[in-house]
This record gives C-alpha cells, structure tokens and sequence, in this order.
C-alpha cells in the first residue's frame, strides 16, 4: 500500500515528473504538487479549495478525489488525470523553471479539464450489452 503523499513518477515526453496529493487543514484544501525530477525546488502547486459548489476529499469523496456540484469528478490519484492536469498547466505557462514555488486555484484548471471531457458514451463507460427493453 503507498504511503500517503509519497511522490510518484510520471514520463511525459522523455521528461520524469515526481508528484504527490496531499488534504491539508485548518481551511480543508487538496494539493496536487508537481515538480521535474531534476529541479528540486521548482514546484508547482495546484490547490483544491473547499469553496460552494466545490468538494474536495472527505465524506463521501476520497483522498485525492475533486469535483464540482453539477458536474464534473477527478480523482487527483490516477496518473492519467495527473497528465491532464500537467499538460493543461504547462499550455497555460504556470510550471516554473526556477527555484521557487507557484501556487495555482486548480479549480480554474479542474473547469477546462471537465469541460472538454467526452460524454460518457464517447468514454466506452456506458454499459456495452444493455439490457433488452420489452
């Protein structure tokens, strides 16, 4: 079983990512931290604010998990997800080369994300043998 908050990799494009989500208090907030492998303390932040109409992880939702009332659910512990989120941060210009950290709302991130998901047919999630309809 991982640790919670070990760092995990991820190659995209000959490049090794190391990442981890962490759920902090007193204000309720989920973290997604990214970073390249070989800069230490150039570290990007995505934070997940408990704000109306956002959850974060707590009942019923898991470590890790995000989502927007009336739409939209991310789980911040799948790798795939992780690159969504890596890619659209790195189009936007928010991933520091540098010594330093940024901190980013990763609602605003999380929108366009959910926005441009396929309908869930599209996903192959709809059920592939329904039931016969009298």
């Amino acid at each position: 079983m991982r640790r919670d908050g070990a760092l995990r990799k991820l190659t995209v494009d000959g490049t090794t990512w190391l990442w981890n989500v962490r759920h902090r208090h007193p204000d309720c907030r989920t973290v997604l931290t990214l970073r390249r492998a070989e800069t230490r303390h150039a570290q990007l932040r995505l934070v997940f604010r408990d704000l109306p109409g956002r959850i974060v992880a707590g009942y019923p939702m898991g470590l890790g998990e995000v989502a927007a009332v009336g739409g939209g659910w991310l789980n911040l512990n799948e790798p795939g997800v992780v690159r969504r989120f890596l890619e659209e941060a790195l189009a936007r210009d928010l991933v520091p080369t540098a010594h330093g950290q940024t901190e980013e709302d990763g609602w605003q991130l999380f929108d366009t994300l959910t926005a441009t998901e396929a309908p869930q047919a599209d996903q192959g999630l709809s059920d592939p043998d329904p039931p016969d309809r009298p």
